[in-house]
């Protein structure tokens, strides 16, 4: 078992710590390397929580940057973790460089992980190293039957699993995660999502099972049914049932009942959730360096320099505007990369914008947004003028007033999929 330490200054293993101390998540995972029946990470709302949404991902540079920053004003926080939006140990690079730099810039801070466990035991030691103190693992079953109605399909490298082999594999990796955890005296909390008519009347044997491995504390989820999922139509257990599943399983072992289901960005304590507030500063922190030290340039796709108005992909030429005597001027336009050669085509775009801090679109796809973002470039998907782009950009305000509505998503955003809120 963790010691009493770890336990007691950790807010989510410790509900009496939860008004004293904070956590930040840093989103610097997008990857995940399973397909669970109930998840769906297409799209953000800033009123909506629940893990695998964020506003953005940042790299491991920018994570430090906005860290600090957000520090500076939250010096209550005493975790830093990372929860995705994906999983971390499937983003492993992008991951263990964050938790090095975390570790040596800000050793103050209990540093943490929240994973589904299938790649957590190549890494055991580099987790160790690193300084990581607590990790989270969500079990879902320990049967594979079962396990094969919540998970759609597992990768492991290049191979993928489906149905019950692809349960009977993760498990096998979980159960090696918590071992190796527990061996190197990481403090280990299993969360289970509880999935009515799936998993709900096999939670008290999950609970025993992991106990019995010397995990420290269970958290208990009900399911959010999330609209474009399998489960979309699966009724969230009710609290009623909640309460009494606790009650059970906290028997066995120690239950965490203050549960907020974070978002990959979340930070603040968990009563105070400050995601929203502190948004803008993602948009703004650079790759590398402090979030005040910027690139002087933002690049806008647009027809003829009013409106933004340009998909990224069709854009032949880019403007590139700049803050000058309280306003925006236009310095140049930069041609694009031609169309038809791939990947190589935003890594080309990249290095053209590499002295932009932004880049405001009508729309792009996902593997430009993230080429662009991992270049330190903010992609911006916006509709209406470009100095009122220009305006939230420079003055760091909240970019989700100026970005387009995804068609299709409006009815599963901020929660239950009732829309409402947005």
């Amino acid at each position: 078992m963790a010691t009493i330490r770890e336990i007691a200054n950790h807010p989510c293993f410790n509900r009496e710590k939860k008004h004293d101390c904070g956590r930040v998540h840093l989103p610097v995972a997008p990857k995940c390397n399973i397909l669970c029946n109930f998840c769906l990470r297409k799209f953000d709302c800033i009123n909506e929580s629940r893990p695998g949404v964020t506003s953005r991902v940042l790299t491991p540079p920018q994570a430090l940057s906005y860290l600090e920053q957000v520090l500076e004003q939250e010096p209550r926080l005493t975790v830093a973790g990372i929860a995705g939006p994906g999983d971390p140990m499937a983003n492993p690079k992008e991951t263990l460089a964050t938790l090095r730099g975390v570790h040596e810039k800000f050793p103050q801070l209990m540093l943490c992980l929240a994973s589904n466990g299938l790649a957590v035991p190549h890494y055991l030691d580099e987790l160790a190293d690193t300084g990581v103190s607590h990790v989270s693992l969500t079990i879902n079953a320990v049967d594979p039957e079962i396990g094969a109605k919540v998970y759609r399909w597992v990768r492991d490298g290049n191979v993928v699993y489906r149905g019950q082999d692809a349960a009977k594999l993760l498990w096998e990796r979980q159960q090696a995660a918590i071992a190796g955890l527990k061996e190197r005296g990481i403090a280990v909390k299993v969360n289970t999502i509880v999935i009515t008519g799936i998993n709900d009347h096999h939670v008290l044997k999950i609970a025993k099972t992991v106990a019995a491995m010397g995990v420290d504390i269970q958290n208990l989820m009900p399911l959010i049914p999330t609209a474009g999922t399998p489960l979309a139509d699966t009724p969230e257990p009710s609290t009623e049932f909640m309460s009494g599943l606790r009650k059970m399983t906290g028997e066995l072992l120690p239950q965490m009942t203050h549960c907020k289901r974070c978002r990959a960005d979340a930070v603040g304590l968990l009563d105070e959730d400050r995601s929203a507030e502190f948004r803008p500063l993602m948009d703004i922190c650079p790759s590398g360096g402090s979030c005040s030290s910027q690139k002087p340039y933002v690049a806008v796709a647009t027809l003829e320099g009013v409106l933004v108005n340009q998909h990224l992909g069709e854009a032949m030429r880019l403007q590139i505007w700049e803050q000058a005597d309280g306003g925006f001027e236009m310095v140049e336009e930069r041609p694009a990369p031609e169309p038809g050669i791939g990947p190589q085509r935003w890594e080309k775009l990249s290095q053209i914008l590499n002295d932009c801090r932004a880049v405001l679109v009508s729309a792009l796809g996902e593997s430009p947004r993230t080429v662009l973002e991992q270049n330190g470039i903010t992609a911006v998907e916006m509709e209406g003028f470009v100095t009122e782009g220009l305006d939230a950009i420079y003055s760091g305000r909240d970019l989700n007033g100026f970005r387009r509505r995804k068609r299709g998503l409006a009815s599963s955003c901020c929660g239950k999929g009732s829309g409402e809120g947005c």
